[in-house]
């Protein structure tokens, strides 16, 4: 146990946390993916089942006045940054109790109180967004990082070029993290961009950056925390890309024709974050199986409490239509 506390700096409750943090991110996106299948979920949505340790590495370096940008991917963000998930599960589901009063839904989770800037389905939209409020934390001294997610598919826009570039000239205290999970709407990163890495795009900015294993929470959070003592410092932006798959589509409506069931059984059996993680803390005698088991349960009773608090929460009145629509 010491050995792994004293390599990571983390306490035995700070680690177990991570675990829980993980397996309620999992619960929750495939409650809502059954839900969606049940018909009481509308629209669309993007899961992060695969994903868990980008979100948690990268969000447990951060204090609560840290600010964080999420994507259309975006559930596993928000609940690793703090967001209630009965808040959350009430905005899928279009009530009145959702972060907002049900007329988002999924890609509009946001929670200030927790530095929570919130996701939207504009790809790299988040990033411009985090640079601005890297920027007013610089500018008024307020001693914030923001960490901007985005995926593969964002590093062709140009809201992210311009917002490394000024990130770079003004030294913000800002962590561009990329969740590089191999493919984008349609098709391999590989047919998307024309360089080996992501990363390898910093160098245009003059900007330091680093590749990690994004299904290893630690070097996930190791990563992170290196980038956000660097910009808290003042030292600047990093770009961190890290690698990781996610198991579903990249929506409801993706069949997956870009890739084999091979390779995503591959992925789910040798490279599971949540599993990988677990037996970390098996071998460093931090949980036991009981204790895994434990964690399940409590996991699955908050999530079917957040269930019931949405089902149970009145639909939003057609007099707040226009409500909250302009500033």
């Amino acid at each position: 146990m010491a050995d792994l506390i004293k390599q990571t700096g983390y306490s035995a409750e700070e680690l177990k946390k991570m675990l829980k943090d993980m397996i309620l991110i999992r619960s929750f996106e495939e409650r809502v993916e059954k839900l969606f299948q049940e018909g009481k979920i509308h629209g669309t949505m993007h899961l992060c089942v695969g994903q868990e340790a980008t979100a948690v590495g990268a969000c447990t370096p951060l204090t609560q006045e840290d600010k964080i940008t999420s994507t259309h991917r975006g559930h596993g963000h928000s609940i690793a940054k703090g967001t209630e998930v009965k808040k959350m599960m009430a905005e899928l589901l279009g009530k009145e109790t959702g972060y907002c009063k049900g007329k988002g839904g999924s890609m509009h989770i946001a929670d200030f109180n927790v530095g929570n800037l919130g996701a939207n389905g504009i790809v790299a939209a988040g990033l411009p967004l985090g640079t601005g409020a890297a920027l007013t934390s610089k500018m008024k001294d307020l001693g914030y990082v923001v960490i901007c997610f985005f995926g593969d598919g964002a590093s062709n826009e140009g809201a992210f070029h311009e917002s490394l570039n000024l990130a770079s000239i003004w030294d913000l205290p800002v962590i561009f993290f990329c969740e590089n999970n191999l493919y984008g709407m349609s098709g391999s990163i590989k047919e998307m961009v024309n360089v080996k890495n992501i990363a390898d795009r910093a160098q245009a900015y003059g900007m330091e950056s680093e590749i990690i294993n994004g299904n290893d929470v630690l070097e996930v959070s190791e990563a992170t925390n290196r980038a956000v003592e660097k910009a808290r410092k003042g030292e600047g932006p990093t770009l961190i890309e890290a690698h990781t798959y996610r198991w579903k589509g990249h929506s409801r409506s993706d069949a997956r024709k870009y890739r084999t069931r091979e390779e995503e059984k591959e992925w789910k059996k040798q490279r599971d974050p949540i599993l990988l993680f677990k037996e970390k803390l098996l071998e460093a005698d931090i949980i036991t199986e009981a204790d895994f088991q434990l964690v399940n349960q409590e996991v699955e009773a908050e999530v079917d409490e957040a269930v019931e608090f949405a089902e149970n929460s009145e639909k939003p009145s057609l007099d707040i239509l226009m409500e909250d629509i302009y500033a």
